[in-house]
């Protein structure tokens, strides 16, 4: 009967270490394709001018990215996790900054465009009269 007994347990010992790992080596992943998704935001960030046009998330996400790859390198699959999410949220922002200042420029020079035109429209009204 004890025989038993300490077989169950061997089996639950070796079950508990085998989940361990498996919990490790599953938290390595998770971080690893979330620094990555992380890279592409920020290469997306700056792609999109959020260098020239939010220089303060684009500094911050670019800091969050670098401890990130130093936590991965560490095995701190948790810490790497957390910063990655951190400089993907800051590179996503950065980038809505640029796009939203672009789109800020364009409608203000479609708008010089429309008061040129008003304008020229005006002086021909006021010469064919």
């Amino acid at each position: 009967m004890t025989t038993t007994l300490h077989q169950r347990l061997t089996l639950i010992c070796g079950a508990a270490v085998l989940l361990g790992l498996t919990a490790c080596a599953s938290n390595k992943t998770p971080a690893t394709a979330d620094v990555a998704v992380s890279r592409a935001a920020v290469a997306n960030a700056t792609s999109a001018g959020a260098a020239e046009l939010a220089p303060a998330e684009m500094q911050s996400a670019r800091e969050k990215m670098a401890r990130a790859n130093q936590a991965l390198a560490n095995k701190d699959y948790k810490t790497a996790q957390d910063l990655a999410a951190q400089a993907q949220a800051d590179a996503q922002l950065a980038q809505s900054k640029a796009n939203s200042s672009k789109a800020t420029a364009a409608a203000d020079e479609l708008q010089q465009s429309i008061r040129v035109l008003r304008e020229e429209l005006n002086r021909n009204s006021t010469t064919t009269q």
